[in-house]
C-alpha cells in the first residue's frame, strides 16, 4: 500500500511537470507553424500587391509612349518653321493631351539644339536651351528607342514638382536627328497611387530605372537614391533578372523588409512592393499572443489544479486506515454513477474511440519492440476493443438506442444450433431440452443480438439454480400477446421464445426491478447487471416484448415476443467479418466525418487499399463537393452525427437533388437511426474494421453498376 501511495504522488508530480513542459513544447511547435504560415501569407499579399503595382505602371508607361508616337506623327515630316508658326494650335493640343492624363506634368517637342519649339505649359515656348537634360542627350548619337530619365527639378522659369522625363527621338526621312518629343512624368503620382494601396503596416513600394536609380518611393523621401548594382540589391536582382522575392536592409533607411520585384515589359523599370520585416513579426506576435491569452491561464489552472490535488493526495493517505473503507466505498459508488451516465449519449463517443483504437491494431506499426511484445500488445487492444463493444452495445440495447442490424433468421434454427455452446457455456450440472417448431418461424432482428439476449437469459437462469438444474428452451407462434403488443399484432402474429429454468425463482418486490442496469441480486463481483438490460432493450428496440413469470422456489419464466415474418421470405446472408479487405482500384471515395481521429483512420486505410479519398468534415462542404462534379465519385460515405445537417440530412438532400451516387451511412448511436431506421442507406456500425468498410464502399457501388445496367 504504501509503494502504491508513493507511485500515485510520484505520478502527480509528473503530471504537474508534464502541465508545464507539455503546453511548452506545444507551444514552441505552434509558434514555428504560425511563423511559417505567417510569412507564407506575407509572401502571397506582397506578390498580389506587386501584381497590382506593376500593372499599373505597365498601363502608365504604355499610355505616355502611345501618347509620344501620335504627338511623334502630328509633327513628322513638318519643319521647325512650320512648327513655330503653328505653335499656339499644337501648344493646345499638348495641354489637353497633359491635362487628360494626371501623371503628366508636361509634353514638348524641341528642335536638334534643345530648343522648345512648342510645350503644354507656356505660349509662346521660351528661346532657351534644354541640351544639358538626359531625356534629349540620351537621343542625340543614336536612336535608343523610348528612353525614361533621371529624377529632374524644373529650371527657371519653370516651378512645381520634380518630375523625370520619358522622351523619344525626333527623325527626318533620311533617318538624321532632328530633335526629340520629351513627356515630363510626376513622380508623385506613383508615389500618391501606392498611398492608396498600400495600407498595411509596413508597407513599401518603389519604382526605378535597371540603373539603381530610383524614380518614386513609398513611404517618400526628400532625396535622390540610387541603388549600386553591385551592391546586396543588385546582386540578388542580377541573380533573377525578371522578377523574384528577397530579404534585405533597403539601402534608402536601413530598414530590413521582404521585397518583391518585377520587371515592366520591354521598359528598363522595376517596379518594387513589400513589407517590414517587423510588421511581419507583428503579425505573427499577434497570432502567438491570442494563444497565450488562452494558453497561459489554462495552463497556471492546469497546473493549480494538479498542484492542489498533489497536496490533497498527502493529506489524504496522511489519514491512513480509518477511512481507507469510506474512501472505497465512494469510489464505488462513483463508478457505477459514472457507468450508469453511460446508457445514452456517450456512447457515439465512445465508439468514435474505439473505431480509433481498432484502427491502430490495423494500421499502426512499431518497429522498435520485438515481434513477440508487439502481437502481445496487438492483441490486448483489440480484445479490449471487443469487449468494450460489447459492453457499448448492452448499454444502448437497454436505452433502445443501438442501431440494430436486422436480418431475416428462423429463430428455432438459430436456437437448436446454439445447443453445444449453451451446454459449454452452462456445465454439465444443467440438463438442457429445446422444443423447437417444425415449421419455421422467422422474425426480422439482429441475429447478434438475439444470441447475446438468448445466453444472458440462460446465464441468468444457471445462476438461479447454482449450476444444477434444467433449462428449457421453447420456440413456438404466439397464440396470445401482452397487452403492450395487441396494438401491433399483424396477420403474422409473433414468436415467442420461452427460457424456463428450475431455480429459487424471483421476489415479487424484484420483478419490477430486474431489467434495471447494474440492478443485481448476485454477490459483488460475480454479475454486472446489464445481462437483462441488454434482453429489454433487445426486445424493445425490435418491436417486440419481453416477460417473466415467477415465483419463488419454483423457477422462472422468461418470454420473449418477436414480430413474424412470411414464410416465404428466406434468410438473407451475410458476408463474415473476417473476409478480405477489397482493393479500391482508384475508386473515388468522398468521406464526410467531423471526428479528425476517425477521418483520418478511414482516409488512410482506403488511401492503403487504393481508394482516391476526398475528406470533408461537415455536411454543407460535401454537398458543395457533389454539386460541383458529382461524377467523380463512385461513392459517398458518411458518419450519422455531425453537427449542423447529419448524414441523413445529407443523404436525402443528395437523393432529393437527383445525384445519383450510392451512400454508405455510419454510426456507433444515433437516435434518429435508432427509432425512425436508415432511411434504405447501408449502414455501417462503429467500431468498424476497414476490412468492413472496404465491404459495404464495393457492396455500394455494385448495386449502382447494376442499376445502371438494367
Amino acid at each position: 500500500m504504501q509503494g502504491a501511495h508513493r507511485n500515485s504522488l510520484r505520478l502527480l508530480q509528473w503530471m504537474m511537470a508534464a502541465s508545464l513542459a507539455l503546453p511548452i513544447a506545444l507551444f514552441a511547435i505552434a509558434s514555428a507553424i504560425s511563423y511559417t504560415s505567417t510569412n507564407d501569407i506575407a509572401d502571397r499579399e506582397i506578390e498580389r500587391t506587386l501584381d497590382v503595382a506593376h500593372e499599373h505602371a505597365l498601363k502608365v508607361f504604355e499610355t505616355i509612349d502611345r501618347s509620344l508616337a501620335e504627338l511623334n506623327e502630328v509633327v513628322h515630316g513638318i519643319p521647325d518653321e512650320v512648327i513655330r508658326s503653328r505653335e499656339p494650335a499644337l501648344h493646345l493640343r499638348l495641354k489637353r493631351l497633359s491635362d487628360s492624363l494626371p501623371q503628366l506634368k508636361s509634353a514638348w517637342v524641341f528642335d536638334a539644339q534643345g530648343r522648345p519649339l512648342v510645350n503644354s505649359i507656356i505660349s509662346p515656348a521660351p528661346q532657351m536651351s534644354f541640351a544639358d537634360r538626359d531625356y534629349f542627350n540620351a537621343h542625340v548619337d543614336h536612336n535608343v528607342g523610348t528612353f525614361i530619365g533621371t529624377p529632374l527639378t524644373p529650371r527657371q522659369p519653370y516651378q512645381g514638382a520634380r518630375f523625370f522625363g520619358v522622351s523619344r527621338r525626333r527623325d527626318s526621312d533620311d533617318g538624321s536627328f532632328i530633335g526629340v518629343i520629351q513627356a515630363s512624368v510626376l513622380p508623385e503620382y506613383f508615389e500618391s497611387f501606392y498611398t492608396r494601396i498600400g495600407r498595411d503596416p509596413g508597407s513599401f513600394f518603389a519604382i526605378g530605372r535597371t540603373d539603381g536609380m530610383v524614380l518614386a518611393h513609398f513611404p517618400r523621401l526628400d532625396r535622390d537614391v540610387r541603388l549600386d548594382p553591385g551592391g546586396p540589391v543588385g546582386r540578388k536582382i542580377a541573380a533573377s533578372p525578371d522578377h523574384g522575392l528577397i530579404t534585405i536592409a533597403w539601402p534608402s533607411d536601413g530598414i530590413e523588409r521582404r521585397i518583391g520585384y518585377k520587371r515592366v515589359a520591354e521598359y528598363p523599370i522595376y517596379v518594387s512592393a513589400g513589407l517590414e520585416t517587423s510588421a511581419i513579426r507583428a503579425r505573427w506576435y499577434a497570432t502567438i499572443g491570442q494563444h497565450l491569452v488562452f494558453g497561459v491561464p489554462a495552463t497556471a489552472l492546469l497546473f493549480l489544479f494538479l498542484a492542489l490535488a498533489f497536496r490533497r493526495t498527502q493529506h489524504l493517505q496522511a489519514e491512513g486506515a480509518r477511512r481507507r473503507d469510506a474512501e472505497e466505498a465512494l469510489k464505488h459508488s462513483q463508478r457505477l454513477e459514472a457507468l450508469g451516465q453511460l446508457t445514452g449519449g456517450v456512447a457515439h463517443d465512445f465508439n468514435n474511440l474505439l473505431t480509433v483504437i481498432r484502427a491502430s491494431v490495423d494500421l499502426l506499426n512499431r518497429p522498435q519492440l520485438s515481434e513477440e511484445r508487439r502481437q502481445r500488445y496487438i492483441n490486448a487492444i483489440a480484445d479490449s476493443v471487443a469487449r468494450a463493444a460489447k459492453l457499448t452495445s448492452q448499454l444502448l440495447a437497454f436505452a433502445r438506442r443501438q442501431t440494430l442490424k436486422p436480418e431475416v433468421f428462423d429463430v428455432g434454427a438459430r436456437v437448436q444450433s446454439l445447443h453445444d455452446m449453451l451446454a459449454t457455456l452452462l456445465g454439465p450440472g444443467v440438463d438442457i431440452a429445446m422444443r423447437l417448431p417444425a415449421e419455421p418461424c422467422l422474425v426480422n432482428a439482429d441475429a447478434g443480438q438475439f444470441e447475446t439476449a438468448l445466453f444472458n437469459m440462460a446465464v441468468n437462469a444457471r445462476d438461479a439454480m447454482q449450476g444444477r438444474g434444467k433449462i428449457v428452451f421453447t420456440v413456438q407462434a404466439a397464440t396470445a400477446v401482452p397487452d403492450s403488443l395487441a396494438h401491433l399484432v399483424g396477420s403474422h402474429g409473433f414468436v415467442t421464445v420461452d427460457v424456463a429454468d428450475t431455480g429459487v425463482g424471483i421476489p415479487a418486490a424484484q420483478i419490477g426491478r430486474i431489467f434495471e442496469p447494474f440492478f443485481t441480486t448476485k454477490q459483488v463481483g460475480r454479475g454486472t447487471g446489464l445481462g437483462l438490460s441488454q434482453v429489454f432493450g433487445f426486445t424493445k428496440q425490435s418491436g417486440g416484448e419481453v416477460t417473466v413469470a415467477s415465483e419463488v422456489g419454483k423457477g422462472s419464466t422468461f418470454t420473449l415476443y418477436l414480430p413474424r415474418v412470411p414464410a416465404e421470405i428466406l434468410p438473407r446472408r451475410q458476408a463474415p467479418d473476417t473476409a478480405p479487405a477489397v482493393a479500391g482500384n482508384g475508386m473515388s471515395v468522398l468521406l464526410v466525418e467531423d471526428n479528425i481521429e476517425v477521418a483520418n483512420f478511414a482516409a488512410d486505410g482506403l488511401t492503403e487499399l487504393g481508394y482516391c479519398v476526398t475528406l470533408s468534415d461537415n455536411a454543407d462542404d460535401a454537398l458543395a463537393e457533389l454539386a460541383g462534379d458529382a461524377d467523380r465519385f463512385d461513392v459517398v460515405f458518411s458518419d450519422v452525427v455531425m453537427p449542423g445537417k447529419s448524414g441523413l440530412d445529407l443523404a436525402h438532400e443528395v437523393r432529393n437533388r437527383g445525384i445519383e451516387v450510392p451512400i454508405v451511412l455510419t454510426t456507433g448511436y444515433s437516435q434518429v437511426v435508432s427509432q425512425e431506421g436508415s432511411g434504405g442507406f447501408e449502414l455501417l456500425q462503429k467500431p468498424y474494421t476497414i476490412e468492413q468498410l472496404s465491404q459495404f464502399l464495393h457492396k455500394a457501388a455494385r448495386l449502382r453498376q447494376v442499376g445502371a445496367a438494367e
